[in-house]
């Protein structure tokens, strides 16, 4: 896939991510939550260009701390979204101010870690940024999951009967 392809395609899913973040959202456990994310991961590591064979330990290096930005990212993002349950049951989320600035700092040290690359002469490409994305949400909808599924509902316990009232003897 041409490097062109590759930038339209991660375009595509930060916007709908961005997008998304900030509007309610059911946190669904039966979806596939984990798909996007893998065909991010597949279409970047079958990119002969993922790391640089002039620089490889440079690259792997860089590589590696995308990933990490990327799973910090993840957590954050999870981290700062207002996540609550709905008196039937049902999680839902949005992002908040600080969602925003999760997303902001991650951008800034995506951007100077390309600077960096640049300036030791690392060939960089489009698929490490796919794989820091797809660790970003992939850490991120799993946590939401984790934190959705360990909340008590609005309303107090909402399955609960109430208990039978007992008549005390005369």
């Amino acid at each position: 896939m041409s490097g062109l392809t590759n930038a339209l395609v991660i375009c595509a899913v930060v916007v709908l991510v961005v997008v998304r973040q900030f509007k309610a959202q059911e946190i669904g456990t039966d979806r596939r939550w984990w798909l996007i994310p893998a065909v991010l991961v597949f279409m970047a590591v079958r990119e002969p260009d993922l790391i640089d064979p002039q620089h490889r330990a440079t690259s792997v290096t860089l590589l590696a701390v995308e990933l990490l930005v990327g799973l910090a990212m993840g957590a954050g993002w999870a981290r700062t979204s207002h996540v609550w349950t709905e008196p039937d049951g049902t999680a839902w989320n949005k992002g908040t101010k600080a969602t925003a600035v999760v997303w902001a700092v991650g951008i800034g040290l995506r951007a100077g870690l390309f600077g960096i690359g640049s300036l030791l002469h690392v060939r960089q490409g489009t698929p490490g940024l796919m794989l820091a994305l797809a660790a970003t949400l992939l850490v991120r909808s799993g946590l939401l999951i984790q934190r959705a599924g360990t909340r008590p509902a609005a309303y107090g316990m909402a399955d609960a009967a109430p208990e039978p009232m007992r008549k005390e003897p005369v």
